[in-house]
């Protein structure tokens, strides 16, 4: 056990490199802008705030700890290990993807374009640029790209779990334009976390691994504190947000699985290398092409039928959620009347002041049977999102976000201009406190 305490004194200096160092609280800090502009957007559709920004940023910061913990000893006992510029060639290649999209701060996609470059660097052997080019050439040349792979690799991984296990508490439900122009409900599934890592780097006089692990590539080592980004996003209109989560949390577990084989092979075999990078990137792009392409050729789920009002959100702690009202059910008679719009449920539920009774379609399309007593203050407000009817004030565009965007706190938007001025916007209507004016 003479080996325990030299990593225990390097495991200290590397928790407290992390504490002191910007990196961790700058993606911290990102993360929380990225809820709070979540948010104000959810204020600007449907003048009610859904979740707390504070509660989900804390909520990613728990599971980015998580995901930190695993990825960090699994990557230590497969000897995954990087050098001091190897981790700056990372965060710079992950800032400069991140002002193309915001999705692409993403450890996988910094990964394929390090390896990218670094093939051709290889192909290019004689091109040797002189001053901070140089250097730069070096480091990228220098880089151990499979240690890099597998690294992401892992972290998909780990990726994949936590969408499964957080991604439904944390979708967000959206008004935008469909294929045929006019408006539809859906949700968003925004998901990042700040991941505290800690790697090895390899130093003369470091400590020894008391074990042979798979990528070793000397034999004295230090920890080292990563914090790095990871992010998920997508959009759905066709199913519900329980039954997205599922199926992207299985798509990543095999994408995060095929690129470790992948990059463990490079790692024995090095033309294979340049193929795992490629997989990095094209491979996630690839997952997220076929997620928008599933969904242009899937029907709308959150739009009216043709008798009952849909219903896209469920308010927390409200009425509804008391009730049992789900997501994706429909509301199909209030107070034994038969409702098609937001106005004539209004009016069913003023016909009784007291009490309350509901018949409601569930996902298959049975009925089911509701009564609460109606409190005070309670007459109009069930709780209840629902589908759009064209009668909403605003709808968002979709497209894509970009660092900028998140920093500046930017919506995109626009005026429904066949919106029934006279119509309700949302149930509940929103208090005077809850219409700011937000610029999209």
């Amino acid at each position: 056990m003479e080996w325990a305490w030299p990593w225990l004194t390097t495991l200290g200096e590397a928790l407290l490199q992390l504490l002191i160092q910007p990196f961790y609280y700058i993606a911290v800090i990102l993360i929380a802008l990225v809820y709070h502009r979540q948010l104000l957007q959810e204020r600007k559709l449907f003048h009610v705030r859904l979740q707390s920004s504070i509660t989900q940023t804390i909520r990613a910061v728990l599971g980015g700890i998580v995901i930190g913990v695993i990825v960090s000893i699994v990557s230590l006992f497969l000897g995954a290990h990087l050098t001091l510029s190897s981790l700056i060639c990372i965060w710079a290649a992950t800032l400069f993807l991140a002002l193309f999209r915001i999705r692409y701060l993403c450890f996988a996609y910094a990964a394929g374009l390090l390896g990218v470059l670094q093939f051709g660097l290889h192909v290019a052997s004689g091109w040797q640029p002189a001053g901070w080019m140089g250097n730069v050439t070096e480091a990228l040349r220098a880089l151990d790209m499979p240690a890099l792979l597998v690294l992401a690799a892992v972290l998909h991984i780990g990726e994949g779990f936590m969408v499964r296990m957080q991604g439904e508490s944390m979708a967000s439900p959206l008004l935008f334009e469909g294929k045929r122009g006019k408006l539809v409900g859906g949700y968003q599934l925004q998901h990042f976390w700040p991941i505290p890592l800690l790697i090895l780097v390899p130093v003369t006089g470091g400590a020894e691994l008391p074990w042979s692990p798979l990528l070793n590539g000397g034999s004295g080592y230090i920890l080292v504190a990563l914090p790095i980004l990871l992010g998920f996003g997508e959009v759905t209109q066709s199913m519900l947000p329980g039954q997205k989560v599922k199926i992207s949390a299985k798509r990543l577990l095999l994408y995060g699985t095929a690129l470790l084989i992948l990059s463990l092979l490079a790692a024995w075999w090095s033309p294979l290398m340049v193929v795992a990078a490629l997989a990095a990137f094209i491979g996630h792009e690839f997952l997220v092409w076929y997620s928008g392409f599933e969904e242009q050729n899937r029907s709308p789920l959150f739009v009216h039928p043709e008798h009952g009002l849909k219903v896209l959100g469920v308010i927390p702690d409200s009425p509804a959620e008391e009730l049992g009202i789900e997501a994706g059910e429909t509301l199909y008679k209030v107070n034994g009347v038969l409702v098609h719009s937001p106005e004539q449920l209004h009016r069913a539920l003023r016909m009784n002041p007291a009490f309350c009774k509901l018949e409601v379609r569930n996902h298959q399309g049975e009925s089911k049977f509701m009564q609460r007593a109606i409190y005070e203050g309670e007459h109009h407000q069930l709780g209840v999102l629902m589908a759009p009817d064209n009668h909403e004030a605003w709808a968002l565009r979709l497209r894509p976000l970009t660092l900028f965007h998140i920093v500046s706190l930017k919506l995109f938007g626009r005026r429904n201009d066949k919106r029934n001025d006279d119509a309700p916007l949302a149930l509940p209507p929103a208090t005077s406190g809850e219409q700011k004016s937000i610029e999209m």
